[in-house]
């Protein structure tokens, strides 16, 4: 399925096995895919499909902010926007739909109406879970400093994460200040060189090494099967005449295949492929064959989880730490992680992580954690939960920064190097005081609404009696420290000689 089919809405019984009495939520980060989209270059127009789709309502009401003349404020242009491309002979035309038309031309692997529409409903399931239901979240607000929120620099990702995040708190939620003004919520981008939030093969010259190779396994391993020749029965006949054959790395790649099926699939009756394309046998080999090509080395090198996924796991389980040793517990310091501090003042530690990401992200993940145990591809608007509970008898977590105030400027500005309590240091190098500190904390992970257990949680000692779906925060994050780099940009550039794949299997998991 390359839509998501949302389960329906747990039922109270359900609620209460999975948020036990006896455990307290604390903080709650999750990952979303992006929503529907156009295919992100243009196939099988020898099909009669039209290269451009006019699913892109967004583009009527586009605004840019403006400085004024003379020192004036800011002001806001409306503008919208047409698309341009290349005629017969090279000539400049306008993009045009299907049946001609001009306005609401989406661009390649644009967001699309169905894509906003499908993750404001992600949002709005959020809030029913953890507002009207958990009561773990305010359900109204006049800040967002409580909350983490991220996206890729791809505009698809940024406009799913904001129409999710339009959902979860509605403009009819949000709380005035004295002077009338709504609260402006705070996102984090990163440049391209530094973004963690998919795995980043364009920056990191092994981890696209290891990629390759991989690949390159995959086709070895398929290009012959009487799989590939089933969907060369299928699809061959509309491949281009200098590539006719359907093969994991043919030109297109079954994978860029795999994206024209999965949008078309999606979409309205006037950007369809011929039916062969849909045809559920074909479907299942070729997701089957992608998963693999995109990330058995998750699931079989450390490598390839280390450059690929682990400084943002990292991140992630940095958060969840830097909330146990919040502010007030032991140091008195702000978090590391709690970014968004202002001066002289107090805030509440973050309880809420929203990250606009890709399919990529959330199955490396997952595969990471040894928790994919599917040959089914993400589903546009898919999403995982890391959820982390303390017991109920261990304090809740202050609603200030304490009695020391301090800048975030002032913590971005601090030595690298300097990391004051336990951070993203190995649990195996906690000394029995700070390991103590984890005790009585849990960590559990949900995708899509259902549970993944992760096989290194299984053992005896690292999951809540009766409950291996709660793994212990130690035992969780001992997991991620083997595969959490310690200077991702220094490490993408060594290797660059050795073989790709390790000289023994390494399981995901442990």
């Amino acid at each position: 399925m390359s839509s998501l089919v949302p389960r329906a809405p747990y039922t109270d019984d359900e609620l209460r096995k999975l948020y036990p009495a006896g455990l307290e939520l604390q903080l709650v980060q999750i990952l979303m895919r992006h929503g529907e989209r156009t295919p992100v270059s243009a196939r099988f127009q020898n099909t009669g499909l039209h290269p451009f789709w006019p699913y892109c309502a967004s583009v009527r009401q586009m605004k840019s902010t403006i400085l004024g003349a003379n020192d004036a404020p800011y002001n806001t242009l409306q503008w919208k926007r047409h698309l341009e491309t290349f005629g017969s002979n090279d000539e400049p035309i306008a993009a045009t739909g299907p049946k001609g038309e001009l306005d609401d031309i989406c661009d390649m692997g644009a967001l699309t109406d169905l894509g906003r529409q499908s993750t404001s409903q992600l949002g709005a399931r959020l809030r029913h879970l953890y507002i009207d239901r958990l009561h773990f979240l305010p359900p109204k607000i006049n800040t967002t400093d409580f909350m983490y929120l991220r996206s890729t620099p791809v505009p698809r990702a940024l406009e799913s994460m904001q129409q999710a995040f339009s959902s979860l708190y509605p403009t009819s939620t949000i709380l005035p200040d004295s002077q009338g003004n709504l609260p402006v919520p705070t996102i984090l981008t990163r440049a391209p060189a530094d973004e963690t939030l998919y795995p980043n093969d364009g920056n990191c010259r092994r981890f696209a090494a290891l990629s390759r190779a991989f690949a390159q396994r995959t086709a070895d391993r398929w290009n012959a099967s009487e799989q590939m020749e089933y969907l060369n029965t299928l699809y061959s006949k509309w491949m281009p005449q200098n590539s006719f054959r359907v093969a994991v790395d043919s030109r297109p790649r079954l994978s860029g295949i795999m994206d024209t099926i999965n949008a078309t699939a999606a979409h309205g009756p006037g950007t369809k492929l011929p039916r062969e394309f849909y045809d559920p046998k074909g479907k299942q080999i070729i997701e089957t064959i992608a998963v693999e090509e995109w990330f058995a080395g998750y699931k079989e090198s450390q490598e390839y989880r280390t450059l690929g996924i682990g400084g943002l796991l990292g991140d992630i389980v940095g958060r969840m730490v830097g909330s146990v040793e919040r502010p007030g517990n032991n140091s008195g310091e702000q978090s590391r992680y709690e970014l968004l501090r202002k001066a002289g003042q107090g805030h509440p530690a973050i309880k809420f992580g929203l990250s606009g990401c890709h399919d990529t992200t959330l199955a490396g993940a997952l595969a990471s954690l040894g928790a994919y145990e599917t040959v089914e591809w993400p589903p546009f608007t898919s999403h995982i939960a890391f959820e982390m509970f303390r017991k109920s008898e261990l304090p809740p977590p202050p609603t200030s920064s304490g009695t020391k105030k301090s800048s975030w400027w002032g913590s971005l500005f601090k030595s690298s190097t300097e990391e004051k309590g336990i951070g993203r240091r190995a649990v195996t190098t906690l000394s029995p005081k700070e390991k103590e500190g984890l005790d009585g904390y849990f960590v559990r992970v949900r995708y899509n609404d259902q549970v993944v257990t992760i096989p290194g949680c299984k053992k005896p000692g690292n999951h809540l009696e009766g409950d291996e779906s709660f793994c212990t925060l130690a035992a969780f994050k001992e997991i991620v420290d083997k595969f959490t780099p310690r200077n991702w940009k220094q490490q993408c550039r060594a290797n660059l000689d050795k073989p790709a794949f390790p000289p023994q299997p390494e399981p995901a998991g442990y």
